[in-house]
């Protein structure tokens, strides 16, 4: 149920009444709603405790920097997003698959001259911490698998053998990732929960955890979550080849940092599968 509080504070903002709101779903740390105001006007409102100034940021990053497409936002503080509402119906096909390529190969075309972003964001309700850096392999190392790892073990959701193992293949990581792509956008989060789709087609992108990286990471993410497949590889390496080594090793090096990040929001499950991956190259 949306609280009294938000409610007027978003019909303060509208100038108009909410005539009726019914949930769509719950993400880790917020509730979202569809919206429905007086004059018809139909929206789509999340609600947080703290977090969603930096996701609006996001998504206004990517509206403005990229043609990924993903909800225009309407208003935002920390504890509530007002969005564009995007009619979807949940079916990623084979063409969808393809048009998922397409999209992310143009957006990974965007670059700059550092790894890492203006500000930190967030990936799920996590701080994700982007000191902007000119070596992807220093930045990779310690600001994604030492910071993410050092916050799970003070969570106690590693022990300190596995961070001891994570250092030792930090200690190496130049020897697995030796030509690094140039700093590239990401939308950082892409699994089957952020994506809109409809009538064969990607019709939107959400929850973004965006800095500039090496792209491999994003597709070692999608690979890892299976959030798309053959289809969807096969279009990215024919408009943008993937190097080879990727899938043999790389993916499963990249795929470390969502498995730290699931282990601290989920559970130690994912840890266990960290470990696998830890003992391969360690």
């Amino acid at each position: 149920m949306m609280a009294a509080s938000i409610q007027a504070e978003i019909e303060r903002h509208f100038h108009r009444k909410i005539v009726s709101f019914s949930p769509l779903s719950a993400a880790n740390n917020a509730q979202i709603y569809r919206m429905v105001l007086e004059d018809g006007a139909v929206c789509v409102a999340k609600v947080a405790e703290r977090g969603l100034d930096i996701e609006a940021f996001m998504l206004g990053y990517l509206k403005t920097k990229s043609k990924l497409p993903v909800p225009m936002v309407y208003y935002s503080n920390e504890h509530v997003i007002i969005m564009e509402f995007i009619e979807s119906y949940h079916s990623i096909d084979d063409t969808a698959q393809r048009h998922a390529a397409d999209l992310l190969v143009a957006l990974h075309q965007i670059h700059a001259d550092s790894y890492g972003l203006e500000c930190d964001t967030l990936i799920g309700s996590l701080p994700q911490p982007n000191p902007q850096s000119k070596n992807w392999v220093d930045f990779f190392a310690q600001h994604r698998l030492l910071y993410m790892g050092s916050a799970a073990l003070k969570e106690n959701k590693i022990d300190k053998k596995f961070m001891k193992q994570l250092e030792k293949l930090v200690g190496k990581l130049s020897n697995h990732i030796k030509s690094p792509n140039p700093p590239s956008l990401i939308h950082g989060d892409i699994w089957t929960g952020n994506i809109l789709a409809g009538r064969s087609r990607i019709v939107a992108f959400l929850d973004p955890a965006i800095y500039y990286a090496d792209p491999e990471i994003e597709l070692a993410f999608i690979r890892f979550l299976n959030t798309f497949t053959e289809p969807f590889f096969t279009r990215y390496h024919e408009l943008s080849p993937i190097k080879p080594g990727f899938f043999e090793e790389r993916a499963d090096i990249y795929s470390l940092y969502p498995l730290l990040v699931h282990t601290r929001l989920f559970g130690t499950s994912y840890a266990r599968k960290a470990q696998r991956i830890l003992d391969k190259f360690t």
